[in-house]
């Protein structure tokens, strides 16, 4: 029995894609279920309904900040479709502890830098503000901490010199469409012992 995938994004869902790829390979242990948008205007929701899976849009705004209102949307959703696994994907929204509790321990996360470094934003710009030589991605599982939680794999990217903040955002991408699915098969599979690409 191939465990059920929802995957939660905010715009162009360039990860997504690549989950959804590789969950279309027969050999994968996992197959996806729905996809959800905090906004219709997402341009990922498209490119997954090309792909043949559910899609749905809770959009934010109209809770005007009651998050617990908005995340109980976001379960009635998931409670149609009824995932074993959640991935964020690029979800710009931070979850409350009392969503993230019901789901501890089979939500997963795709985080650009080396965690515990650099949790939070503009991660990239600070990497190359604080002189590393490299930098990356992390796949973790969630926690009501935010950018916290046992790490299931990561990615390294040298920093180069002359490197951006955008430069070094594409190059850490590329990892992160390896990273994350690779990390999503085994984890489906049952083996949470982290990798390193």
């Amino acid at each position: 029995m191939k465990k059920r995938v929802a995957i939660f994004i905010s715009g162009g869902g360039s990860n997504m894609v690549r989950l959804l790829e590789d969950m279309n390979k027969d050999d994968h242990p996992a197959e996806p279920v729905l996809v959800l948008a905090n906004s219709a205007d997402a341009g990922g929701l498209a490119k997954a309904a090309q792909m043949g899976v559910k899609t749905v849009a809770v959009d934010h705004r109209p809770f005007k900040g009651d998050r617990a209102a908005f995340e109980a949307a976001l379960q009635a959703e998931l409670d149609t479709v009824q995932p074993d696994i959640l991935c964020l994907a690029g979800f710009m929204r931070v979850l409350t502890e009392g969503f993230v509790a019901t789901w501890e321990g089979r939500m997963l996360n795709i985080h650009p830098s080396l965690l515990p470094k650099y949790k939070g934003l503009h991660t990239h710009a600070r990497a190359i503000d604080a002189g590393d030589e490299e930098h990356g991605c992390t796949v973790h599982l969630v926690t009501p901490a935010l950018d916290d939680g046992p790490i299931l794999g990561q990615a390294t990217v040298p920093i180069e010199d002359g490197d951006t903040p955008e430069t070094l955002a594409a190059r850490v991408l590329k990892q992160e469409h390896e990273l994350y699915p690779a990390v999503l098969r085994r984890f489906a599979a049952g083996n949470t012992t982290p990798i390193t690409l």
